[in-house]
């Protein structure tokens, strides 16, 4: 049985309740798991779990996981990316954020990514800026960051990152009409449908998105390379500067445990670009 969280939360250093919720609230796959290795199953109230670094750097990252929208790989998408980011110098933020589905709507893990956007900004502790950070579909969620907020959903002020990593996220090849799977079925439930079908950032792009770091894998069986051509196009055309890598052999989900592979050199590259591009 799934176990109900609310506090301590993955070993987090700071515990920011999302959403005006008196505090966060999430299920998890095995509550005795360790933090990096969590999964979370369901959403009451979304959290922002924030991670210090020993020597800060002035900057953060927003940490978006994966699980396709019906579950959160906290731990290895979320926890561990942190981490990583604090040996780094940077405050790290982990979402945990809404799904959607009937009780939420589409807009649900959208809306909570802008809010801890705000939230983060707002604290203080990030003068020299806010990144994102995104692997799978936490990628395509980060990807929505730098896109225009769908006018059926309402007006809301958008919160541009300041760079952006986007690992093997489902950009667009999960919406209608723009799959490259012949009869592709919807997506369950239809607001997770919803969601890819109003959000294309590769077809939204606002003009001139941050600096983009995107990885991907050549043979990923679960998320095609078509997402990462898609997503190199659209920056460039919107007048951005991304730089592309693509792993001819790695599994989806490759995050950062996977050893002995030519991929596992993928954190190393994305330092090396944030010192490039003046973000570390």
């Amino acid at each position: 049985m799934a176990a109900r969280w609310e506090y301590p939360m993955l070993a987090a250093d700071l515990v920011w309740p999302l959403r005006d919720a008196p505090s966060g609230a999430f299920a998890l796959e095995d509550a005795n798991a360790a933090p990096e290795q969590a999964v979370v199953t369901a959403v009451d109230r979304p959290v922002l779990l924030g991670y210090a670094p020993d020597k800060p750097n002035g900057r953060a990252m927003l940490v978006l996981g994966g699980g396709g929208y019906v579950a959160l790989m906290a731990g290895r998408e979320g926890v561990q990316v942190a981490r990583w980011l604090t040996s780094l110098g940077y405050h790290a933020f982990v979402l945990i954020h809404r799904f959607p589905h009937a009780g939420t709507g589409p807009s649900a893990p959208l809306d909570d990514a802008l809010a801890a956007m705000r939230m983060i900004r707002a604290s203080g502790l990030t003068p020299d800026g806010v990144g994102v950070v995104g692997l799978s579909s936490g990628g395509h969620l980060a990807a929505c960051l730098a896109a225009h907020y769908p006018a059926d959903w309402g007006d809301v002020a958008p919160q541009r990152p300041d760079v952006m990593v986007i690992g093997y996220a489902p950009i667009s090849t999960n919406a209608k009409g723009r799959t490259i799977v012949a009869d592709k079925p919807p997506l369950p439930p239809v607001e997770k449908q919803a969601l890819y079908d109003a959000l294309q950032p590769d077809a939204l792009l606002r003009p001139g998105p941050p600096p983009a770091f995107i990885v991907y894998a050549g043979n990923d069986p679960v998320v095609p390379v078509e997402n990462a051509h898609r997503l190199g196009r659209a920056w460039q055309d919107a007048g951005g500067s991304a730089e592309l890598h693509i792993f001819a052999d790695a599994p989806h989900g490759f995050a950062l445990d996977t050893p002995y592979q030519p991929v596992s050199l993928w954190p190393r590259l994305c330092e090396a670009w944030l010192k490039q591009v003046g973000f570390l």
